[in-house]
């Protein structure tokens, strides 16, 4: 990478969690209805991994998609705008805080099943594979995911027919309530590639430089036909499963210790260290993000709501 694409990538990282921080403050507001899943501790894995894609890959997640999002370079004023059910939203403000998508974007958008991208990934990567050459699919899902039948019935089928698809589970350690620990009994979720003889492996989801290397290798290996990769990148979300988790199960000694572990100021460091960027550097690229977050919260605000006589627009039934 060149110095620019040094800088994207943690210009995107800090928009993210400024993002998040202001989705929170709007939702305490009452501004935001329904759920809100925060994405804030993670910011790592969907920058790292996205910024590796060609235009015309494909990329799907689950509710904790605000970032994704902004990844595939829809702007903070459309994810904003959808969050507050506007018009200028990237779903029109029909699709609200759990489903943003953007199909010109490359994002095919984000649902509230849990492991329900992994099929219709599938599906993307069967239809890359047949019609649409020198395609792959990016896919996004929590540990809790990986559980699920369709997860195992899906890395079957894309093993047999040699899909091209990188499998991403986020481990972000729980499953709403239920600590990894106690919900498999293996060391790594990354070892379920062996039941489907696919490539795979763990990397440190809070290193942005160590997931950028491992996705920039498999989708070369996705791109020439080689099948599916399984990776899973060990992470940790800050807050509660959505913002009405007490969070009453985790010891707050465990959270600070993920918070040192911050994959931003990491990062930062980083590239200060290796004379990327200076101290000046970083204090312009804030107050750059802290103006588009500024701007962006404006222009959600002051959009408008859809008109009642479109509620049956956009919709299949």
């Amino acid at each position: 990478m060149d110095k620019q694409e040094y800088l994207d990538l943690y210009y995107q990282m800090v928009l993210i969690r400024i993002v998040e921080e202001r989705a929170a403050q709007l939702y305490q507001q009452g501004k935001i209805g329904g759920f809100l899943h925060l994405y804030i501790g993670q910011e790592a894995v969907s920058t790292g991994i996205i910024s590796v894609r060609k235009p015309q890959d494909r990329v799907i997640t689950a509710y904790r998609d605000h970032g994704v999002a902004i990844n595939c370079g829809i702007s903070a004023d459309e994810v904003l705008a959808e969050l507050l059910g506007k018009s200028t939203g990237t779903s029109k403000g029909k699709g609200g805080s759990m489903h943003i998508a953007d199909v010109t974007a490359g994002n095919l958008g984000a649902n509230g099943i849990v492991g329900g991208s992994v099929d219709i990934a599938t599906g993307a990567a069967l239809t890359c594979r047949m019609k649409e050459k020198d395609k792959i699919v990016l896919c996004f899902f929590g540990d809790g995911a990986a559980n699920r039948g369709n997860f195992h019935g899906s890395l079957n089928m894309a093993s047999i027919w040699d899909l091209p698809i990188i499998y991403v589970c986020e481990n972000n350690q729980y499953g709403m309530s239920m600590p990894v620990k106690e919900a498999f009994n293996i060391k790594r979720i990354s070892d379920r590639k062996c039941a489907y003889n696919i490539e795979g492996m763990t990397v440190d989801g809070n290193n942005i430089v160590e997931v950028y290397n491992t996705i920039k290798h498999f989708t070369g290996y996705c791109r020439s036909g080689k099948g599916p990769v399984l990776v899973e990148c060990l992470t940790y979300r800050w807050k509660g499963h959505s913002k009405s988790d007490a969070q009453v199960y985790r010891a707050k000694e465990e959270v600070k210790d993920w918070i040192d572990r911050d994959p931003i100021p990491r990062y930062r460091n980083t590239l200060i260290e290796s004379k990327v960027i200076t101290e000046k550097d970083d204090r312009k690229i804030e107050d750059e993000v802290l103006k588009e977050i500024e701007d962006a919260n404006r222009f959600a605000e002051e959009s408008p709501f859809p008109d009642p006589s479109e509620v049956e627009e956009d919709v299949d039934a």
